[in-house]
């Protein structure tokens, strides 16, 4: 089972795909689509929307699980996620992908064992489960990476039945 994480974000989109076979567990590839800032919103959807039918022909990932949107401070940045999500939500769809989706806490706990655990703990428990030399880079891609590996891993997860 092939499992396409994603961070989503209009600037940077994190991508992660993750092997998945009989509880183990390997990274495929990982990286981000980039937006240019000073571009009109649209044309970065339409970016967005583009470089992930690619990235999903590319690699032809069975499943795809995305975070779900976590409003901080800024309202006005969480519009510009959300609506890079729907384009993401709607371009996995459209290439007939599969869609699960979860929380910060619900990727910390599965991921860590532990639904508050930090950025670095989540991090760091991802390069021990895939065994990797180092935590994967962008910083979106590494989020992106244990997504996949949450919904992999978690037991509100479909993929159990699958197999």
């Amino acid at each position: 089972m092939l499992i396409l994480g994603i961070d989503p974000g209009y600037a940077i989109v994190g991508f992660g795909l993750v092997e998945s076979a009989q509880g183990k567990y390997r990274m495929a590839a990982c990286g981000a689509i980039n937006t240019p800032a000073g571009v009109r919103l649209s044309a970065r959807l339409w970016r967005i929307a583009a470089d992930l039918e690619e990235l999903i022909g590319q690699f032809h990932p069975d499943q795809m699980a995305i975070e779900e949107l976590f409003f901080n401070h800024n309202v006005t940045t969480g519009i510009g996620v959300a609506q890079a999500r729907g384009v993401i939500l709607m371009t996995a769809e459209k290439m007939g992908l599969p869609i699960f989706e979860y929380n910060p806490s619900q990727v910390k706990q599965a991921v860590a064992g532990y639904g508050k655990a930090e950025k670095r703990q989540v991090m760091d428990m991802t390069k021990r489960l895939l065994n990797l030399n180092t935590v994967p880079k962008p910083d979106d891609a590494a989020d992106a990476v244990a997504i996949a590996l949450c919904h992999a891993r978690s037991s509100t997860s479909l993929l159990q039945s699958l197999h």
